[in-house]
């Protein structure tokens, strides 16, 4: 299914894009004017995403939706350690 290719893809990219903000994160020690609200609501749509997608047949877009969702959480990480500082 080219929808599920296209769709996964576009999130795995997604998550590339949220590990380049992880790498600034950790490169600076700092994170500063991002609301950590918002990304909590997009790591939750991705989450969500990860049982959504299975139901669907659409395993390219899980694979994609992994990628993205762990990048999420591990940008909450930084936000919660270097905020704490």
């Amino acid at each position: 299914m080219l929808a599920d290719v296209v769709n996964g893809s576009l999130e795995a990219l997604g998550g590339l894009m949220i590990l380049n903000h992880c790498r600034v994160a950790w490169k600076d020690k700092s994170v500063k004017g991002v609301s950590i609200l918002s990304v909590a609501f997009f790591t939750g749509w991705g989450v969500w995403n990860l049982y959504y997608y299975p139901h669907l047949d659409q395993w390219v877009s899980f694979a994609g939706g992994l990628v993205i969702a762990l990048a999420n959480l591990v940008w909450i990480g930084l936000m919660v350690k270097y905020r704490a500082r």
